[in-house]
């Protein structure tokens, strides 16, 4: 079976995706089926994720299509959700796939708060799955030969998209595993691999020779391409994977070219070019030489290496006894032509074959941000229209008023109640009166405080986490190398001041409300009295009654009832302009399946014009109508006032009928600017407690991928040397070879020097020598026994030098083992120092390393005597009693 690169999957960290995109439906959508319906979509989507990312995932069809839903559905939701730093904040942390880590660091990692993050490194990881399934296969059926050629270039498709997409979707340096040369150079290995698919099921096809030979041809420049990218990049070959793939990566190269000049050789034999033929059989063998030479150790090319050779044979024995043609040099045969076939699947989601959209019904984020601005621009328009019909109602109240209409034309008694009057004066009662308003006033205060409060704890929310940021920033300067808190948070502080600034015009028109207020004051309490205090209350006078009856009231009568109808027609075209509703987001929904974009200024200006063009045309009729009816009764009024007598006390009645009938129209003025102002504040404190929430996602998301930096700069630390280096002795570093062979172990004290951490092997009486020759650093022995010997011969006897012992004059200067050798032999009590051990007499003498002999010999004290010789051969040692024999055991266990 051929042998093929595989690419290890990214591991990531768990991520809650239900709190974030739930609370975000809450918000957005109204309570209802749709909001429920979206929720569960949620789950599923949480689900899915775990399913791809959160589990091992076996080397089968099956775990890849979970993998490439997972792709298509972050695909489909990226533009349903507003994922980005400051708005719906989600990190997802992923580790290096190539950098397996360190004993105290850990495998390095990466936190990002990017859908476009998430998306390339699902990709990766379906691309890595690819290639294992490919790598898997069964190549000595078609089934296995189709499977590795499919799943090869899906590899090598996927890493081509991450090297084209990754900067964009991070906006970013991307981390080592996913930059594009690290998946450059895998796409070019996938590819090449795909055409070796290819070339092999050309040749079990047995197609002909000189296709056959165009593939491997073509395959052996893929390959040659994919090493050149992993041998001329900087980073690549730090990875141990990308060291153990250039020589897989060299080794098909040759393997190839071989293919395709054994091929191309038959193509010679078939023209009868008997030559070339032997040429191209003695290159592939060349070839193949120069692999078992050198790569025998990733793939094995006995076989291919055989068959070569018997066809070689068989065409020099060929060509030696019957066609003599002449073997040209390798450099005189033409080139063998190319034959691609493999090429990099496109990645166009949906790559699943079961793929089925959890949001569908949800619309693009685009078509939601379209229709905001939508329904602001709808929403202007209304309020332009109704503004402008109200101004004019109170222009006609406040003309009216003035003119003491139509209360003039009902007090022609001058001792009762006018009926307009008295009809007020229950409309205010039956609304509250003055109480209505006072509490209404009251609350204004209570509903500001609370939304400056929301507001200004916002805003300290992302105060603190900036400061934070800034205080770790300094410390740890280039290394704190995430987004700026101070440029992410510049959208919500500007939404902040935008609040701010509301709420200070708000501020404002509560005062005008209030002053307003007190003006009215008086003259609406007046109004919530009963009625026979208020008749009290209003001067009476005695003009004359001829104005009953004549024309002029008429006309006036007429002319008031007519600007009523006005009133009444305004009032009911105010509720249609309200009502008047459109869907726009088919509209925006087509622009956007079109043209890619949506221009929403002028979709939204056209579909405005022609829904409340009609509208704006009847409120201008509206108030020219009114203009000209003002006019009239101005007229009219005129002449009312001409005819009517005049004194001190009727103009006195009639100042009081004017302040009564302002007082009631302010009245219901105040009354309605106190409600709109309350449903305001009200309003205003829900948006602001969405963008508290927002404030306090992305700030725990910030904090969250403080804490994984924060870790990781640890652990960076932790790796790094804790002293600077320094440059080791060259007499350290090569230590010369002493001279002589390898002599037994002494028995020492093993004592530490203070001259640069050297250690010496010296006995107690003799001081370490001045100086001292290096020897190589030796390996690790097997301990010996202690030494035995005979109490009474140590009494008695006098110390023996073996004869194997050179004099002191011939032993190099002691000095110090350069590895650790285990406890030293302990002085035995009445024998201090050492006595060194025949080396005849020691069964697990140091044979295989060097000891050095010490420069002197010791000298035992009277009384005391060295080791005993050895006793003959079959003799045990005087003094001890007989023993079984039995099989000696080491004293120290064995290393």
């Amino acid at each position: 079976m051929a042998t093929f690169i595989s690419v290890p999957l990214k591991k990531s960290s768990e991520v809650d995706l239900v709190k974030p995109l739930s609370k975000f439906v809450t918000a957005t959508y109204p309570a209802g089926e749709e909001q429920t319906q979206y929720i569960r979509a949620v789950e599923e989507l949480n689900k899915l994720r775990k399913s791809a990312v959160g589990r091992p995932l076996d080397k089968h069809e099956s775990s890849l299509e979970v993998l490439l839903r997972y792709y298509d559905q972050l695909c489909a939701v990226e533009a349903k959700f507003p994922f980005s730093e400051n708005q719906l904040c989600l990190t997802f942390t992923w580790k290096d796939a190539f950098d397996k880590g360190s004993l105290f660091g850990g495998s390095v990692k990466l936190a990002l708060a990017s859908l476009g993050y998430e998306k390339t490194c699902v990709l990766f990881n379906a691309a890595a799955l690819a290639s294992q399934i490919a790598s898997e296969q069964n190549l000595d059926n078609d089934e296995g030969l189709k499977a590795a050629a499919k799943y090869f270039q899906l590899s090598s498709g996927a890493f081509g998209h991450i090297k084209d997409t990754v900067l964009t979707a991070l906006n970013r340096e991307p981390p080592m595993d996913i930059c594009p040369e690290t998946v450059g150079a895998l796409h070019q290995i996938m590819l090449a691999q795909a055409q070796e698919v290819f070339f092999l099921k050309a040749a079990s096809d047995k197609m002909k020779e000189a296709i056959v030979a165009k593939l491997a041809n073509q395959a052996a420049d893929f390959y040659g391409d994919a090493f050149k990218q992993c041998q001329c990049k900087d980073n690549l070959p730090k990875y141990f994977y990308f060291q153990e793939v250039l020589s897989v990566l060299a080794d098909k190269h040759c393997i190839m070219q071989a293919n395709a000049e054994l091929y191309q050789s038959a193509v010679s034999k078939q023209q009868k070019r008997f030559g070339e033929e032997i040429a191209r059989l003695q290159h592939a063998a060349e070839l193949v030489k120069t692999v078992a030479s050198r790569y025998d150790e990733y793939i094995s090319v006995k076989d291919l290496s055989e068959k070569i050779n018997r066809t070689l044979q068989a065409a020099k024995k060929d060509n030696d006894f019957i066609y003599h043609d002449r073997v040209p040099g390798t450099g005189d045969l033409q080139h063998i032509g190319k034959a691609t076939l493999a090429k990099a699947t496109a990645i166009t989601p949906p790559l699943s074959q079961k793929f089925t959209d959890l949001f569908e019904k949800m619309v693009p984020m685009a078509v939601q941000q379209s229709l905001s601005n939508y329904n602001q621009r709808k929403t202007e328009t209304v309020n332009r229209l109704v503004g402008t019909m109200r101004e004019a109602t109170n222009l006609c109240n406040g003309v009216l008023a003035s003119l003491n209409l139509p209360a003039a034309l009902e007090d022609l008694s001058g001792d009762s109640i006018p009926q307009s009057i008295a009809e007020k004066a229950r409309a205010i009662v039956q609304q509250g009166g003055l109480q209505s308003i006072e509490q209404l006033i009251k609350d204004l205060p209570e509903l500001l405080t609370r939304n400056r409060e929301i507001l200004d704890e916002s805003l300290k929310i992302l105060n603190d986490e900036e400061t934070t940021d800034n205080e770790l920033r300094t410390k740890f300067n280039q290394r704190w190398n995430r987004t700026c808190s101070g440029d992410l948070y510049k959208p919500l502080r500007a939404e902040g001041a935008n609040f701010r600034n509301i709420l200070d015009k708000a501020v404002q028109a509560d005062q005008v409300v209030k002053d307003r207020y007190n003006t009215h004051c008086e003259m609406i309490a007046l109004l919530c009295k009963p009625e026979n205090e208020l008749n009290a209350a209003i001067p009476s006078a005695n003009p004359t009654r001829s104005l009953q009856g004549s024309e002029i009231v008429n006309v006036l009568r007429a002319q008031l009832s007519q600007l009523d109808e006005v009133k009444k027609e305004r009032e009911k075209l105010e509720g249609e302009i309200k009502s008047a509703t459109f869907d726009m987001s088919t509209t925006f929904l087509t622009a956007l399946a079109q043209d890619g974009a949506i221009n929403e200024e002028q979709l939204s200006l056209t579909q405005l014009d022609q829904m409340y063009g009609s509208y704006n045309q009847r409120v201008t009729a509206s108030l020219s109508r009114q203009e000209e009816l003002l006019a009239q009764v101005q007229t009219s009024h005129q002449e009312f006032s001409r005819l009517k007598q005049s004194n001190s006390e009727a103009n006195q009645r009639e100042e009081v009928l004017k302040k009564l009938a302002s007082a009631h129209d302010s009245y219901i003025e105040i009354s309605s600017n106190l409600r709109e102002g309350t449903k305001f504040y009200n309003d205003l404190t829900e948006i602001l407690l969405k963008f508290q929430n927002k404030c306090s996602d992305i700030v725990f998301a910030r904090k969250t991928e403080r804490d994984e930096l924060l870790k990781e700069l640890q652990q960076s630390i932790a790796r790094e040397p804790s002293a600077p280096s320094f440059n080791v002795p060259a007499y350290q570093s090569n230590p010369a070879a002493p001279a002589g062979g390898p002599t037994p172990a002494p028995r020492t004290v093993f004592v530490s020097s203070r001259l640069h951490s050297q250690n010496f092997w010296i006995t107690p009486q003799q001081p370490p020598p001045a100086q001292q020759q290096p020897q190589p650093k030796p390996l690790p022995p097997s301990r010996p026994p202690p030494p035995n010997f005979t109490p009474q011969a140590a009494a008695t006897g006098p110390p023996v030098v073996p004869p194997a012992v050179a004099g002191p004059s011939s032993n190099p200067p002691p000095m110090a083992p350069t590895q650790a050798q285990g406890p030293p032999y302990p002085s035995y009590q009445g024998y201090p120092g050492y006595y060194q051990m025949p080396m005849n007499y020691n069964p697990y003498a140091y044979g295989q390393y060097n000891m050095p002999n010490m420069p002197f010999m010791y000298q035992a004290p009277p009384g005391q005597s060295g080791y005993p010789t050895q006793p003959p051969t079959g003799q045990p040692y005087p003094g001890y009693p007989q023993q079984p024999p039995q099989q000696q055991q080491p004293y120290y266990p064995q290393q």
